[in-house]
């Protein structure tokens, strides 16, 4: 077989090819390898079949030269109303898993055809412990199985909910269904679903100690409670006063993007994106443009890339303000969140000057941006530059080094780089686990090879 290798990407061309040449030296004797898919982003595609998919994956995260370490992503595809199959194989759904490796700086993409009679596949929890929940939301989304999960139930969804959200028989609007009916035996049936049971969780009612046995506490945090800072709720088992364990229940506020996407056009869709993370602004647009962009072959102008890398950094900070001052009250320091929501409300202020709105910009345009700079936002964003860098010095006198803080912190809850990379850690929380690893660094994307910048 003769791998096709796109021209665009993420690596060179011969580090595409190189990377197919290994995996049809390992997987093309036994016909494991079905096919090589040439893609717009340049990440090296192929396809597997389903009964080799586990030890496939198990060579490249540990047996190959350089391996992909990381689970990056996995998801799937409903493929029933795909009409192009450009000669790949054709199945009803498609399980992708998107892998990366730190020494090659290169991201491997593995994929797999399921068609409607057998709709499973080998879990892959034991060789990357993150394949846990995005197993249950392929589950939850796509009513496709993972043999040998260990707890494969709904995660976004309550569990009597009926159907699969993403396929595309699903209903994507409320108008589409009859009207909601709750009989009482429904009723009773969701309230029964809200109740914690330990076992349905596989952790045990009582524990040993000291010659006599006691039986754990379980208590529920949220939806609704103030130290969650959203809609999320914990069930935290305790053993006396310490924390043994904890559940997150996380499908309160599911809205379903991606169905909401297939009523959109390519350009109305970008409103959308600022309520993936309604902290990030134009740092939720960015990506989905560089997604449509490669795919069509736009070529940003100059200009436009500078402007968004700038808008981006100043939503990077403010975003970082918000969780910088919300951790800080949550151990205890409540003055912090006040200073630095006064900063934040500066940046603010230049993003409404620039994009005309705040929290959801809708600035980002395929192909560029809105508008040009308004007349006079180089004076807001100079005045600043003047005022901030002296308060990140008081935040770090403030914060960082109040003792109160670091007997609060330090050797709590600490991650190795194993255990950040084993469970698919990114950005920050990547770095201040030992490695500086900073996707505008390693992979430039709108010019930002073009800025000199340090990596903490």
């Amino acid at each position: 077989m003769t791998p096709r290798v796109s021209t665009l990407g993420d690596a060179s061309i011969g580090e595409q090819a190189g990377l197919v040449s290994e995996l049809l030296a390992h997987c093309g004797s036994d016909g494991a390898l079905v096919a090589v898919q040439s893609t717009k982003d340049g990440i090296p595609t192929v396809w597997i079949k389903r009964q080799h998919l586990y030890d496939v994956l198990r060579y490249v995260k540990s047996e190959l030269p350089r391996p992909f370490p990381m689970l990056f992503d996995l998801s799937a595809t409903d493929e029933r109303l795909r009409r192009n199959h450009d000669g790949l194989p054709i199945g009803t759904f498609t399980v992708f898993y998107h892998l990366f490796s730190f020494d090659r700086n290169q991201s491997l993409r593995i994929k797999v055809a399921l068609d409607g009679e057998s709709l499973s596949l080998p879990s892959s929890i034991d060789l990357w412990p993150n394949a846990d929940w995005y197993e249950r939301e392929i589950f939850d989304m796509f009513g496709i199985r993972f043999e040998g999960h260990p707890f494969l139930r709904r995660l976004l969804m309550p569990s009597w909910w009926e159907g699969y959200p993403l396929r595309k028989d699903h209903p994507s609007r409320a108008t589409e269904v009859g009207l909601f009916q709750l009989p009482p035996d429904k009723l009773v049936m969701t309230q029964d679903a809200l109740q914690f049971k330990p076992e349905e969780w596989g952790l045990p009612r009582t524990y040993h100690d000291r010659d006599s046995d006691f039986d754990y506490m379980f208590i529920n945090l949220g939806p609704a409670h103030t130290g969650t800072h959203g809609v999320l709720r914990l069930v935290a088992q305790l053993a006396g006063e310490e924390i043994v364990n904890i559940v997150p229940d996380i499908g309160f506020h599911h809205r379903s993007q991606e169905k909401i996407a297939e009523r959109q056009t390519w350009h109305t869709f970008i409103p959308y994106t600022d309520r993936v993370d309604y902290l990030q602004g134009v740092l939720n647009e960015m990506p989905y443009c560089l997604a449509v962009e490669r795919l069509a072959g736009i070529t940003v102008p100059p200009r436009a890339q500078v402007i968004r890398v700038m808008m981006s950094e100043f939503y990077r900070i403010a975003s970082h303000l918000v969780w910088y001052g919300t951790f800080a009250g949550d151990v205890g320091a409540l003055s912090p969140v006040f200073y630095m929501f006064n900063d934040r409300e500066r940046i603010l202020s230049i993003v409404e000057a620039v994009c005309g709105g705040r929290m959801h910009p809708n600035w980002l345009r395929i192909g560029g941006v809105a508008r040009d700079l308004p007349i006079g936002w180089d004076q807001l964003v100079r005045q600043f530059i003047d005022w901030f860098p002296e308060r990140l010095d008081d935040y770090e006198r403030l914060v960082m080094d109040n003792p109160i803080l670091k007997q609060r912190t330090v050797g709590i809850g600490v991650l190795s780089l194993e255990d950040a990379i084993a469970w698919g850690a990114t950005g920050p929380m990547l770095r201040a686990c030992g490695l500086p690893w900073d996707l505008r660094k390693v992979r430039p994307y709108s010019g930002y090879e073009q800025f000199d910048f340090e990596v903490p």
